[in-house]
């Protein structure tokens, strides 16, 4: 089973999931991967995928790779709401898929949603 990490000290995943706002939001999944692990988490990461991807308000999804090597991947997904997230990854097919993830990865997974900055980009 992989170790989940928090990507910010102050606000939690949970505390995000409880979150009953609507919008869109963009999931930013960070994975630490051993160079030996890379094609197992792969897979499983693939198995996710395919799995989110039937979930209601699953809008898509893009896996980024460090480069020269790296055992560093970003997922990012976008989803219409907190609530259709949070109801996809509470289901019991997902849960126990995280077991064939392996045990060494360290899996940071936290929400966002776009901001407008006068100027230089909009929400």
């Amino acid at each position: 089973m992989p170790v989940f990490a928090e990507m910010d000290r102050h606000v939690t995943l949970a505390d995000q999931l409880a979150e009953q706002d609507g919008g869109p939001v963009l999931l930013i999944n960070k994975f630490d991967v051993a160079p030996g692990d890379v094609a197992q988490m792969l897979a499983a990461w693939e198995a996710d995928a395919a799995f989110f991807r039937r979930q209601p308000g699953f809008i898509s999804t893009q896996l980024h790779r460090g480069i020269a090597g790296s055992g560093v991947f970003l997922n990012i997904a976008q989803w219409e709401s907190v609530a259709q997230f949070r109801a996809a990854f509470a289901q019991p097919e997902f849960r126990s898929s995280l077991a064939a993830y392996p045990q060494e990865t360290v899996i940071a997974p936290h929400l966002f949603r776009k901001l407008a900055v006068p100027g230089i980009c909009v929400a």
